[in-house]
């Protein structure tokens, strides 16, 4: 038996949306949909936690989402990033290159 009372119980409208959109193959994908709405919720609930009653300064509670959810990388910084794993193994006049590649896509927005 199941408590549906529970704080990160999905709203009914939303697990609707989730099988809605269920492809044949989409139950990993309905339940990681679940289990992440779910992990949000508790970290948003435990981020108010610490905001209003063990009186962290907001951007401490910025600091432990940015922690806890991090963004993927860029388009920038994972072209950075493979410049750096190829860099290795280009000739010695592709190598002198590489680096005008990279101050190029440093120069690009993210």
């Amino acid at each position: 038996m199941t408590d549906n009372n529970h704080s990160i119980t999905p709203p009914p409208e939303l697990v609707q949306q989730w099988v809605d959109n269920l492809a044949p193959e989409g139950m990993l994908s309905f339940a990681t949909q679940a289990a992440r709405w779910g992990a949000d919720q508790e970290l948003l609930a435990c981020s108010k936690y610490l905001e209003q009653c063990a009186a962290w300064e907001p951007e401490d509670v910025t600091e432990l989402h940015n922690y806890r959810r991090p963004k993927p990388p860029s388009l920038k910084e994972q072209a950075i990033n493979t410049l750096h794993l190829i860099r290795d193994h280009l000739p010695a006049d592709m190598y002198e290159k590489s680096f005008l590649i990279r101050r190029a896509l440093e120069q690009l927005d993210d």
